[in-house]
């Protein structure tokens, strides 16, 4: 397995996060940053207009007062999920892909980057078109639309090629502008309704299974938030990666759905692109909103980066940045814009087994807090027990959002956890290996205080 070692550094200094931010290892405790930088960076991810797009087409099926329970439940499960894994990144320096080699294998974590990198590419192409679309309509540039996905394209991906810092720094810078923006939005879109009173009172001009609703509102960023141990790995301790992520993605998730969700009652746009050219705001829509995209297209560059730096086991996430930005121009140009909707519920079905999995996999199976580091792992190929629960909560969440039957990505998460110590123990009795292979000695606990402690009970010791 290819290695990525840092060069050693004096003690008691803190260390500039590495160029290309250890894609293949453990972050090292003196590269850890703290609560108010990944808050930041968070925040930078979750305020995205796109969201506030699905907020506008959700609220064109429900009264006001219907679809705040649809968009705070949505939320909260959304927020929920990503604290804890945003908790467990934090506590094992460890990216979401690489939490994944531990709980399916090495080959089961092919799959998991190609689901979350490849939904991340879609997620880029998508937003390149949203983009695309705010500058040729302000600008009257609708024969260049191609040239404009091309050249935004590029131009916004190109601070992940530079690492955790870029994220900071540019999210920084946007995150206030578009918190400004979306307030004055709100406060003009009350006026032209007649207020709270006015909002409910406006009839939904289309129909929506509340469930689906739900599944929609966790949709729109369950793929990014089942990454956020790309991020949340950079943090001192676990329980500021837990109170960021929950922060960003209940209440940063939240007010981006009801932003969009009341521009688009009270102007009856679906768009909320259409909402701001409806106000005259070309200008500042542009400058403020080319900010706010352009920090989310970052995350979801660098998501996709270190997805590919694992699943072909290069120790550097650039040349998958490039990679990925350039199949997100193609599928933009085909336009996959259209099937946002539809895209988010599969995203809804997917993606939160896998989370659930990784969850009941440290909480049933770990428990101790000890977790052998990558180098020194002799991994499964394949960790069958880990994806069989996989496949059940993702069966369990197909069949229930076709039969209109609870919330699909709660029990798919619920059903993949749980079904871990069950699979566990049938795999076990039935002799089939789910154990990885612990083969050097541990670092130094300076360096990884997880590993303080004897090893995990079901680790093999024994040197090779």
């Amino acid at each position: 397995m290819p290695m990525h070692h840092e060069p050693s550094r004096p003690s008691g200094r803190t260390e500039t996060v590495a160029s290309d931010d250890y894609p293949l290892t453990e972050v090292p405790l003196r590269a850890r940053r703290g609560l108010f930088s990944l808050l930041t960076v968070l925040l930078g991810f979750v305020f995205f207009t796109p969201t506030m797009l699905a907020g506008a087409q959700l609220s064109a099926a429900f009264r006001w007062n219907e679809l705040v329970s649809v968009l705070v439940v949505g939320s909260l499960v959304l927020g929920l999920y990503v604290a804890a894994l945003s908790w467990l990144g934090a506590r094992t320096g460890l990216t979401t892909v690489l939490l994944a080699r531990y709980t399916l294998g090495r080959f089961g974590a092919k799959w998991a980057g190609l689901l979350l990198g490849g939904t991340q590419v879609c997620w880029y192409a998508v937003t390149a078109v949203f983009l695309s679309e705010l500058l040729v309509q302000a600008l009257g540039w609708q024969d260049y639309t191609w040239l404009v996905i091309v050249l935004s394209s590029i131009l916004t991906g190109a601070i992940a090629y530079y690492g955790y810092r870029g994220l900071e720094v540019l999210s920084g810078l946007s995150v206030p502008l578009m918190f400004g923006l979306c307030c004055w939005v709100t406060v003009q879109a009350l006026n032209e309704v007649g207020g709270w009173g006015g909002l409910n009172a406006v009839d939904p001009r289309e129909s929506l299974p509340w469930a689906t609703a739900v599944t929609i509102a966790v949709g729109t960023f369950v793929s990014g938030g089942t990454q956020t141990p790309n991020w949340s790995r950079f943090a001192r301790l676990p329980w500021q990666a837990f109170v960021a992520a929950f922060g960003a993605f209940f209440v940063g998730n939240l007010m981006m759905l009801v932003f969009g969700a009341i521009g688009a009652v009270a102007f009856q746009a679906d768009d909320f692109v259409a909402v701001l050219l409806q106000m005259n705001m070309v200008i500042a829509a542009i400058t403020l909103l080319f900010f706010n995209v352009w920090t989310t297209q970052e995350n979801a560059a660098y998501a996709f980066g270190v997805a590919g730096a694992e699943i072909f086991g290069v120790a550097g996430k650039r040349p998958f940045i490039i990679i990925g930005v350039a199949a997100a121009i193609l599928l933009a140009l085909t336009g996959i814009y259209e099937a946002l909707p539809q895209y988010l519920v599969l995203l809804g079905i997917l993606i939160p087994p896998l989370g659930g999995v990784i969850i009941g996999d440290h909480i049933f199976v770990w428990r101790s807090r000890k977790l052998p580091s990558v180098e020194e792992t002799r991994f499964l190929a394949v960790r069958w027990s880990c994806v069989t629960a996989y496949l059940l909560g993702t069966i369990v969440a197909l069949v229930s959002d076709h039969m209109a039957i609870g919330l699909p990505p709660v029990q798919g998460i619920v059903v993949a956890a749980l079904a871990v110590p069950v699979a566990e123990g049938m795999f076990r009795m039935l002799g089939v290996g789910t154990q990885h292979q612990h083969t050097g000695k541990a670092q130094s606990t300076d360096e990884r205080p997880e590993l303080k402690g004897s090893t995990p009970r079901f680790w093999n010791t024994s040197k090779n």
